[in-house]
């Protein structure tokens, strides 16, 4: 009953932290002059992705690697095939050309770096989260400088500068709020999960991963239903970025990170590959630069094969 109420929770206050990020979001696109969707995948993401950051790194320093890689690795999996298919159907999102020449290649890169890294020996070096780390920092810095709006902007009347206070103020609360919700709903979930005697890995590709991707979905369809799709979408694509360079990066610098369950090799990272590349031909398919509510039955379709074969 007690890891209910938890869950219970933390679900509420991970829907009110996305609709003040939100308007922090939206806020400091117009005070900066820069396209929702760099603010989606730079302040947006990195706050949506510290829930990822402070479990990977207090996982992997209390000695569950396991659980440090598979809630990155279920987190990106959870990202594109819940969070992006539950987006999509609830509202379509119109795509522009930056989308597949450079959000979505870097996301890529990304994934394929910490794979090359991993697969081999089964270990994350400290060195190798170096290298993840200054990727990180070029991608961002490249961003900032020359990315352009790659979302159709609908822009809303309610686009209403605030006062950078409230900017603040909206953007602190905001993180909070989704920290201390997907902190809660961790608890209670990972509580119910163990009591059932499940796998540092499966638990961290099924229940922590979902857990720490619900601030992702909070925000993400607080944005679509606010008609702000540039923030949903580079939320998701950039959270995905954040999770493989900053907090893999970051969890690894501090201290290296070793397989333990080799079904992370074997399965887990092919399925975080797959649901990646599947991005690309859905956002050509059937409708030109368009994710609809097929691309989101598609992708729940993909999410839900992995968690049953995966528990199975």
């Amino acid at each position: 009953m007690g890891n209910l109420l938890l869950v219970v929770v933390g679900f509420t206050l991970l829907i009110v932290g996305g609709n003040w990020l939100l308007k922090s979001a939206v806020a400091l696109s117009l005070r900066l002059a820069i396209p929702k969707i760099v603010i989606g995948m730079t302040i947006v993401s990195f706050a949506t992705s510290a829930p990822e950051l402070i479990v990977s790194i207090k996982a992997a320093l209390d000695g569950f690697p396991d659980l440090a890689l598979g809630n990155v690795v279920g987190s990106n999996i959870a990202n594109l095939g819940l969070v992006l298919a539950i987006t999509v159907l609830l509202g379509s999102i119109n795509v522009r050309k930056s989308f597949y020449t450079t959000d979505w290649p870097v996301m890529m890169v990304a994934s394929l770096l910490f794979v090359g890294f991993i697969y081999f020996d089964g270990v994350l070096e400290q060195y190798e989260g170096i290298i993840l780390v200054v990727f990180l920092f070029l991608f961002l810095i490249y961003l900032l400088r020359f990315q352009k709006t790659a979302v159709e902007d609908e822009m809303p009347e309610d686009d209403i500068p605030l006062p950078l206070y409230k900017t603040v103020l909206f953007l602190g609360i905001g993180g909070t709020a989704l920290w201390g919700g997907s902190e809660l709903l961790i608890n209670g979930a990972v509580g119910m999960a163990s009591s059932l005697g499940v796998s540092d890995r499966i638990i961290g590709v099924t229940v922590v991963s979902v857990g720490t991707s619900i601030p992702e979905l909070a925000a993400s369809v607080v944005a679509v239903l606010k008609k702000e799709k540039a923030i949903s979408l580079g939320n998701l694509i950039g959270s995905n970025i954040f999770n493989l360079l900053a907090v893999l990066g970051i969890t690894s610098i501090i201290t290296p990170i070793k397989v333990v369950d080799q079904g992370l090799l074997g399965s887990d990272i092919f399925w975080m590959l797959g649901i990646s590349f599947l991005i690309l031909p859905l956002v050509f398919f059937p409708k030109g630069l368009r994710l609809g509510w097929r691309d989101g039955l598609i992708l729940l379709t993909f999410y839900t094969a992995f968690i049953y074969l995966t528990v199975n």
